[in-house]
């Protein structure tokens, strides 16, 4: 017989911890609808993200590398997949639903800029007098209004769980019954596991595309950075010499298993420290339990000054990034001008949202390929 519903969630049951968030016990969605039959909650919204329109664009947005500069080098979209499967191996491990992890990890960039983090901050000083931008505030926006695919609601109607987890803040969320709920401190183990595999994915990839680039040297990180020596001695005593390209992938493999081994461990040990017996309990308790090892931590610390120093500022990335930024700027100033420039749906959005929040919005959704196009496609017009 099939796998319905209800044998999910009673596997769920069965299997995950009792501080994981059970889809049977979700808080639901701000608009009513029918459960889904051979699916929990949160797979639904799952593949709700993946069919989304915005996830679809993620192919072509900044990673580190300006989109297009090489066929191997990391995207947007290629970086959330990377997260989404290291969060389930954490949520695994935890016994932690790895649907409603892997949900919000897919999630967890669909707002965000093209340009990198660049373009992030380009779009917040451009509407720093009208609410400012933050990715992760966009993406909440993206599923809650921007998506327009079904005909009842606007976004994509994502139950409380993956919403507060893209939050990241505690935000405060109508329940489904229209009463306001109080702040929590925390979101779910679940949503903390996805904001720290983030991370994860993110130092240890760039690793991998900075000496991809030739950017990064080899010789240089096992003198300066202790996470790359310690992964390279391990994969030395089990492998010996390796040629290059092997002996780099495993490297990083090591890494990401040293990063998600120490995370583990660590939260397991607050878990049963903190002595939280629900997901609620984990909301409530002040200070979040997911984390990785002090000395891990500082360890991390390290990487990223030295990627900053020898990766994200580099000519050969910074310079392409910031023509790009510039690009952006100008596009925006240039549909605050001339708004029947905006693509139809967005100019609708002006009477809702105001002109700079419809521009930003249009803006923040573009692709690195579809800024630069329409850069040359407003700066060869004539416009009056």
């Amino acid at each position: 017989m099939p796998v319905d519903r209800s044998e999910l969630q009673a596997r769920e049951h069965q299997f995950l911890a009792p501080y994981a968030q059970r889809s049977a016990e979700s808080r639901g969605r701000v608009h009513a609808e029918s459960p889904p039959t051979w699916r929990t909650e949160f797979q639904r919204d799952r593949d709700r993200v993946i069919h989304s329109r915005a996830f679809r664009r993620l192919e072509y947005k900044t990673q580190v590398f300006l989109n297009g500069s090489g066929d191997h080098l990391r995207t947007r979209l290629t970086h959330t997949m990377e997260v989404a499967a290291i969060s389930r191996n954490i949520a695994r491990a935890l016994r932690l639903n790895e649907d409603l992890a892997e949900t919000i990890a897919l999630a967890h960039d669909l707002g965000h800029s093209p340009i990198g983090h660049k373009g992030e901050s380009m779009l917040d000083r451009l509407m720093k007098d009208h609410g400012g931008f933050e990715h992760n505030r966009q993406s909440l926006r993206v599923v809650e209004e921007l998506e327009r695919k079904y005909p009842r609601f606007p976004g994509l109607n994502l139950t409380w769980e993956v919403r507060e987890g893209l939050a990241k803040h505690g935000v405060a969320f109508e329940s489904v019954g229209g009463t306001r709920r109080r702040r929590h401190h925390q979101a779910s183990l679940e949503a903390q596991l996805a904001n720290l595999a983030d991370e994860v994915a993110y130092y240890s990839h760039d690793l991998d595309d900075g000496l991809d680039s030739g950017l990064l040297d080899e010789k240089k990180l096992l003198k300066e950075v202790r996470v790359w020596a310690k992964a390279a001695r391990a994969v030395k005593r089990q492998f010996g010499e390796l040629p290059a390209e092997s002996r780099r992938y495993y490297t990083i493999r090591q890494i990401i298993d040293q990063q998600v081994i120490d995370v583990v461990q660590t939260t397991e040990a607050h878990v049963l420290e903190a002595g939280v017996r629900s997901a609620d309990d984990v909301r409530t308790h002040r200070a979040a339990l997911v984390h990785y090892s002090p000395e891990r931590r500082l360890e991390n610390l390290e990487l990223r000054k030295y990627l900053y120093r020898n990766l994200y500022y580099h000519p050969v990335v910074a310079e392409p990034n910031n023509r790009a930024i510039r690009m952006l700027s100008e596009v925006f100033q240039t549909y605050l001008a001339h708004p029947k420039e905006l693509g139809l749906a967005a100019r609708k959005r002006i009477e809702v949202d105001g002109l700079h929040r419809a521009v930003c919005d249009y803006v923040a959704s573009m692709t690195d390929r579809y800024l630069i196009q329409e850069h040359h496609r407003l700066f060869g017009l004539q416009l009056g």
